[in-house]
């Protein structure tokens, strides 16, 4: 009778004892392997060097979040179109991929705090001095992607458009003296900088807002969120993410 009771009670209470479900961040650690999300075609961000290996600014962003976690970086290639929808598929844990942080976005996904800044730039030629600023754009030509914001910027400070399919054949065109200016990505630019320095090209004026990417993964993970916000401010304490923003950019691209 005793036996009896106690078996009872044993099984009573692992009735009352609810099961805590595993975290997200607990099956990673589990399994030992961060999951990333990423086009692997996106240069500088992401994309494969000569000799095939996958590399990139977010690439190594990527792997120093996952080394602060004592994980490994398992990258997970994919076409833009559907990455952000393989975190609903559970194809992988997160993506990292220049993930604008959106209020669209924000309804559905949790983004981790800011990693990279995006600004608009004005570029000039190097000895071009009539235009120091976005307001000196009244009257001259600046050479834009024509339904792009940029352009809109450009027009809503009185420059001419001088219609391009994009960033490398505006720079041309300033370069050239068919256009005295280009509105254009912050990013973008740096990356220019860094693989051509001798263009005759510099920025003038840079806008006081920024767009924001940040890590972007499913809702109502708590402790990923956390694990990995502390993890960027960690690389950010310790010139990880110094080292790696100037070994692509030449510049400081967090804010």
């Amino acid at each position: 009778m005793r036996m009896l009771k106690a078996v009872l009670a044993v099984g009573l209470f692992a009735i009352a004892t609810p099961t805590l479900a595993q975290s997200a961040l607990d099956r990673i650690v589990e399994a030992g392997e961060l999951r990333i999300g990423t086009e692997g075609t996106y240069a500088p961000f992401t994309f494969h060097d000569s000799s095939g290996a996958l590399v990139g600014f977010d690439v190594e962003i990527g792997r120093a979040i996952a080394d602060h976690l004592g994980v490994e970086a398992q990258f997970v290639e994919g076409p833009w179109d559907g990455l952000i929808a393989g975190v609903d598929a559970g194809r992988y844990d997160v993506v990292i991929n220049q993930v604008g942080i959106t209020e669209e976005r924000q309804a559905k996904y949790d983004f981790s705090e800011p990693y990279i800044a995006s600004k608009a730039v004005l570029i000039v030629r190097t000895d071009n001095d009539a235009i120091a600023g976005f307001d000196d754009l009244e009257g001259r030509t600046s050479a834009q992607s024509l339904t792009s914001n940029y352009g809109k910027l450009a027009e809503e400070n009185g420059a001419t458009l001088v219609g391009t399919d994009g960033f490398d054949q505006s720079i041309a065109l300033v370069i050239q003296r068919r256009a005295d200016a280009t509105i254009n990505d912050s990013l973008s630019f740096f990356d220019f900088k860094k693989q051509q320095p001798e263009a005759e090209v510099r920025v003038v004026a840079t806008e006081a807002d920024a767009d924001f990417s940040g890590v972007l993964m499913a809702k109502d993970q708590p402790e990923l969120v956390v694990a990995i916000n502390e993890a960027l401010a960690a690389i950010k304490a310790d010139g990880t993410y110094d080292d790696i923003s100037r070994k692509y950019f030449a510049e400081d691209v967090s804010q």
